[in-house]
């Protein structure tokens, strides 16, 4: 049967409907009748071809939630079956046989199926496939379908580095932007257990930051608030899309401190060298994360309801979501239903 999608015919054009013909299913794959997709900015950059290797038509959607219509021959029943719910992010399958992946670390493989660059392949799709079974996550009882897409994106970007940089349930944690991937962060560093301070640019949500869990509130616009936090943050997780003064940002930690980048800066980042040598703190990125980083953030928000805000659209106003989303508009996360 042909899959139903909606695709960007060229950059930044607006999304139409699209039919294609998937292929025979592979031993390991995993065939999804999509239920739920969220919409990433990621995806609104695949369509505007703003990273410069988008592959026109392009079927954007990395964030799928939905009901298994077909496994492969390979596929173990014991752990996945026809019919049952489950999620599929970033990575829809890797080499299973690298030094990255047979230690854990498959979102380094080199040769990992990567969702969101597939082409006409994404999951703003009637269908989605994985191409291993062992990426389609069963999602918890405890998470509705509305939720569960955007946890396989925004949702294991931030829980991964508490998990990777040992962050302590004693730390001072600092999340920079209460957007998308921010207002995530904040629930998951409040149900770790941290001292949580969320850090933006203006106090318009600085009400929302608190539900959200966080304890303290930094406003860095017209303000010295960050100057007089130097030397008080064990990690900072930085989850927007722009420059920022990452000096200060060094600044802010204790010695041996980390400063996590999780969102994509328009332009390099540039630092002076004496935070770094003298009070041996690190910067470092990571996106997106492993299968099992993946298995115990659903775990984690299952039991702790860190659940992602988010508006639904019908699949067919999909064009309005990307707008909202490509506008910086979304409240936090825009989720199509199908």
């Amino acid at each position: 049967m042909p899959v139903h999608a909606y695709a960007a015919l060229e950059a930044g054009a607006e999304l139409a409907p699209y039919e294609y013909d998937p292929g025979e299913l592979g031993p390991l794959g995993v065939d999804v009748d999509v239920t739920h997709c969220g919409v990433c900015h990621s995806d609104v950059g695949m369509i505007d071809n703003e990273f410069g290797y988008s592959s026109f038509p392009v079927v954007a959607g990395h964030e799928a939630v939905g009901v298994v219509s077909a496994v492969g021959s390979a596929v173990d029943p014991e752990h996945l079956q026809v019919g049952q719910r489950v999620a599929i992010g970033a990575i829809a399958g890797t080499c299973m046989g690298c030094e990255f992946c047979l230690t854990g670390r498959q979102q380094l493989c080199a040769k990992r199926d990567d969702t969101i660059m597939r082409g006409d392949r994404g999951g703003f799709a009637s269908s989605l496939r994985a191409s291993d079974w062992r990426f389609a996550y069963p999602v918890p009882d405890a998470i509705e379908s509305p939720h569960a897409g955007p946890m396989l994106c925004a949702g294991v970007t931030v829980f991964a580095p508490f998990l990777r940089h040992g962050v302590k349930p004693t730390d001072r944690v600092g999340i920079v932007g209460i957007g998308g991937l921010g207002h995530l962060a904040i629930q998951f560093a409040s149900a770790w257990g941290c001292d949580v301070t969320a850090i933006s640019s203006s106090t318009s949500k600085r009400d929302e930051a608190h539900s959200f869990g966080a304890d303290h509130f930094i406003a860095t616009r017209d303000s010295d608030e960050l100057t007089h936090a130097a030397g008080t943050f064990d990690f900072i997780l930085s989850t927007v899309s722009a420059d920022i003064p990452w000096d200060d940002y060094l600044a802010a930690l204790k010695p041996q401190g980390t400063l996590s980048v999780v969102g994509v800066p328009d332009n390099a980042l540039t630092v002076g060298p004496f935070e770094l040598l003298f009070s041996e703190k690190k910067i470092s990125g990571g996106v997106p994360a492993s299968r099992q980083e993946t298995i115990q953030m659903l775990d984690f928000a299952a039991r702790t309801g860190v659940r992602p805000k988010v508006e639904l659209f019908d699949m067919s106003d999909i064009n309005q979501a990307i707008a909202r989303v490509r506008a910086g508009q979304a409240r936090y996360r825009a989720v199509l239903t199908v």
